[in-house]
């Protein structure tokens, strides 16, 4: 039975519509506009996977107050300081997020912008995560933002600057270890998360 909704694209949306929709289509609204999230593959759930469990392992090993989560959750991130769910207009659920900061996080979403997010490419999501998302983590204040990507085997890790804009970028492939930005620079060796 085909219980999705039909939505009008010309529209601006905010998270309480958001709320109300209860198919089982994965959206995303950024800044008012609904987005649809792409399936993902094997090697997508691999890479998830394996990064996933090397950041919970530097938080319990070092005993750290962040917490790890994966994509199905809400993180709303509101302009302007407003809080109230019929004026946020972007919600995503990263591939992986990583929060310290807990009081951002209630029943159902995190409210605010995460310390670090992973988003893990596929063909259908490279623009959308490689622009739209960029600027919005950006301009949300996402301190370490990752694009994880299985094709090539590379992470590409952008850290936020005291000016608010993302730098130009590392690059790490298999044979290199990427530093953790928001865990002291931890080393995570890339060949490790690409193990397929």
């Amino acid at each position: 039975m085909d219980r999705s909704i039909s939505l009008d694209i010309t529209k601006r949306y905010t998270y309480s519509d958001f709320l109300t929709w209860t198919d089982d289509v994965r959206r995303e609204l950024i800044e008012g506009i609904v987005s649809l999230m792409a399936g993902t593959t094997i090697n997508h759930g691999r890479v998830s996977k394996n990064l996933i469990w090397r950041f919970e392992s530097i938080v319990l090993n070092n005993k750290g107050n962040c917490e790890v989560f994966h994509s199905g959750i809400d993180v709303c991130l509101p302009q302007n300081g407003e809080t109230e769910n019929d004026k946020i207009f972007t919600v995503v659920q990263p591939d992986i997020f990583v929060v310290c900061d807990r009081s951002k996080l209630e029943e159902g979403r995190c409210l605010g912008a995460p310390d670090m997010i992973v988003e893990i490419l596929s063909p259908s999501n490279k623009k959308k995560d490689t622009h739209w998302k960029f600027s919005i983590y950006e301009k949300s204040g996402v301190c370490e933002y990752w694009i994880a990507d299985p094709k090539t085997k590379s992470i590409t890790a952008y850290i936020l600057q005291a000016d608010g804009e993302y730098n130009d970028g590392e690059v790490y492939v298999c044979g290199e270890k990427a530093p953790v930005y928001i865990f002291d620079g931890y080393l995570i060796d890339v060949a490790e998360i690409f193990n397929f």
